[in-house]
């Protein structure tokens, strides 16, 4: 089903895209970075291959193209030269296997020029079909990081909420070992309390809670 609805997806970015020049995407440093980002995916390295070989292809035959007609020139050049040679089979011979030559060239050239007027139109296939592919990569990159991002969002929600219970909870026992201690000390007097604190030592333990929520309160 999710295939489906890409394969339709794709046949109407292809529509929209009708007419708009893509750059060559495997040319383009920014895209190159863009997958150091999405990590090693084989069916974007695919069709990578197959645009990057496109281009190849096209620079092998152009490549081509100016040797067959340096070879042509020469060619011509060598017919010139045995024009002025007298008549005999070798001369003959000679001016047939250059013009065969010549010819040979002159075919295997028209085909050329017909690849080449061809691949144009394959690279931007090619080219578009990686561009919807590194689109889908990265719409779902990014959709997958919004789902994670909303999971982080709530647990950071319920964690400041359980956070201002505790601190309420906190200042409430805090306030409620204050009171204790000053009723004890109001109902047993200072020297009953005294002798106690020696044992139990509560001042020091309430000091330090005043200490921790004075330098939390700073810290926050």
């Amino acid at each position: 089903m999710a295939r489906k609805v890409q394969t339709q997806d794709d046949e109407m970015f292809k529509e929209a895209l009708v007419g708009k020049k893509i750059p060559i995407l495997t040319l383009d440093n920014q895209w190159h970075k863009l997958f150091t980002q999405t990590g090693d995916i084989p069916e974007i390295h695919r069709l990578e291959e197959e645009v990057n070989d496109l281009l190849k292809r096209q620079g092998k035959i152009n490549t081509e193209i100016k040797s067959l007609n340096v070879y042509k020139k020469s060619l011509m050049k060598e017919i010139v030269s045995i024009m002025e040679l007298p008549d005999s089979p070798a001369k003959e011979k000679k001016m047939s296997e250059n013009k065969q030559h010549i010819e040979e060239s002159n075919e295997k050239l028209d085909e050329y020029k017909d690849e080449l007027l061809e691949i144009p139109k394959l690279i931007d296939e090619a080219n578009l079909k990686l561009m919807l592919a590194t689109m889908h990569v990265c719409y779902d990159k990014i959709r997958r990081n919004v789902r994670e991002i909303e999971e982080i969002n709530k647990w950071i929600a319920d964690f400041r909420v359980q956070l201002k219970k505790q601190i309420l909870t906190k200042q409430k026992m805090e306030i409620y070992n204050d009171e204790l201690y000053s009723y004890m000390h109001s109902i047993f007097g200072a020297e009953v309390i005294e002798m106690f604190d020696m044992k139990y030592n509560p001042a020091n333990v309430l000091n330090k809670d005043k200490e921790n929520t004075n330098g939390g309160g700073a810290q926050t």
